[in-house]
């Protein structure tokens, strides 16, 4: 059998064991490798990221930085060495390769996609098939392999694929989209460290860089496997036609998604109500924003939503906001000292802006007492907001029972009506003459 296969490399390594040349090779490949080891270990502060930068390029390739160094330095030294084969160094770059191909992966599966039990299972699927194929080239088998898939054939339509170009498809397209999304992530982990542009422009920039390079790759696979990309206009119409029917509400979302990163209407941060879900928005993508509440519970709305109904924004043009407190006094109490009591007490608390000033007016006449309002303004309404009307409420108790302020509440008066009496009563009423049993 092993006349049928190519040149095996281990059998040549294994041949060259007796040659002089084989203790020249072990010395230049043993010497690559410290030379590598201390390049790397005296310049690896240059691909240190800076401070609050990311930078997902450079942590790829430090951890292939030392596998790529030994590369060049055993290919430069198998380019040196006298004579055509060389089989240790040859072998050498075949595992160097496999290494780098297994690292690049990790590297890029651990930054494009969060922690999780399919992706360590992808990881080690990749590195298994990376080791399986560098056994089978080190040991000759995989030429023949390949002739043997490149003699199968299947066909679909008028096209007759091999299984070798479906699998080299295949191939190629795991590793394209790997490539543009862990490209899309580096190129929008850029985008949102540019703080001169609006951070909706931003999300655009890198939404639509993800959709683009995630397109490209599909069409390159498609090519890449021979698929003839003129079947995609029957595709293509038969998309349009679903996005007309049964995609329509989903292409809205997204569509509408687009818009609002384009308008500039709400933001990250902004403090919204939405379909009646008041609350913070946290996050935008490319179908719905979500809204976090007070209380912590997030409402996941769609982005047509925001499109086809009334949202109002708290923080569209500023930050800042009024808000207002209402407490009685008693009519028997000094107002003006009540209204400086609350003045006083709005300028000694942190959380309330000095600018515009805070004010305390008489609002009504109340039944039960006279109703005073203390209208003050606050930098992020939906930050301690309770906290804060909280903090004046008990201050305002204790300073009105310091001075001698009451605050009223409800009471009734009840009169007892005097009743009359009844033996007398009967007496007056009974006729002349008249006996009483």
């Amino acid at each position: 059998m092993s006349n049928t296969l190519l040149p095996n490399l281990m059998a040549n390594l294994i041949t060259d064991l007796h040659q002089d040349s084989f203790i020249w090779q072990l010395v230049t490949g043993t010497l690559s490798l410290i030379l590598a080891y201390l390049i790397t270990r005296s310049t690896q502060h240059f691909l240190d990221a800076r401070p609050g930068q990311k930078a997902l390029a450079r942590e790829a390739l430090r951890s292939v930085y030392f596998y790529l160094t030994a590369l060049a330095l055993v290919y430069f030294s198998r380019a040196l060495l006298p004579g055509h084969s060389h089989p240790l160094l040859t072998f050498m770059l075949a595992l160097l390769n496999s290494a780098i191909i297994i690292r690049l992966a990790v590297v890029m599966l651990n930054q494009v996609f969060a922690p999780s039990g399919w992706r360590d299972q992808l990881i080690r699927f990749i590195a298994a098939g990376v080791w399986i194929g560098f056994a089978l080239y080190v040991s000759g088998f995989l030429p023949e392999l390949l002739r043997i898939l490149d003699g199968w054939e299947i066909d679909l339509g008028k096209q007759r694929l091999s299984f070798l170009s479906l699998f080299k498809g295949l191939l190629f397209a795991l590793s394209i989209f790997l490539v543009s999304l862990w490209f899309a992530r580096v190129i929008q982990a850029r985008v949102m460290l540019a703080n001169e542009f609006d951070i909706n422009l931003r999300i655009m920039v890198s939404k639509l860089t993800q959709a683009t390079l995630v397109l490209l790759a599909l069409l390159l696979s498609l090519a890449f496997s021979g698929v003839d990309l003129t079947v995609l206009s029957v595709f293509g119409g038969a998309l349009g036609v679903g996005l007309g029917l049964g995609l329509q509400k989903i292409a809205s979302n997204y569509v509408s998604g687009f818009i609002i990163l384009l308008d500039r209407s709400v933001q990250l941060g902004h403090q919204v109500c939405i379909d009646g879900h008041l609350g913070q928005l946290t996050k935008m993508t490319a179908r719905y924003v979500v809204v976090r509440d007070f209380s912590g519970i997030e409402a996941i709305i769609p982005n047509d939503t925001l499109i086809t109904s009334t949202v109002v924004n708290h923080t569209y043009s500023d930050i800042i906001s009024r808000q207002a407190l209402t407490v009685q006094v008693s009519y028997q109490d000094d107002l003006e000292k009540a209204l400086a009591i609350l003045l006083k007490l709005a300028s000694e608390q942190p959380l309330i802006l000095p600018t515009p000033q805070p004010n305390a007016i008489v609002n009504k006449l109340a039944d039960h007492g006279v109703e005073i309002e203390l209208r003050f303004w606050v930098d992020n309404p939906m930050d301690n907001s309770a906290l804060l009307r909280s903090d004046l409420l008990l201050n305002i108790w204790k300073a009105f029972k310091a001075e001698g302020l009451t605050i009223p509440y409800p009471k009734r008066e009840v009169f007892l009506m005097p009743q009359p009496d009844m033996n007398r009563s009967a007496e007056v009423g009974t006729p002349t003459g008249a006996k009483q049993l």
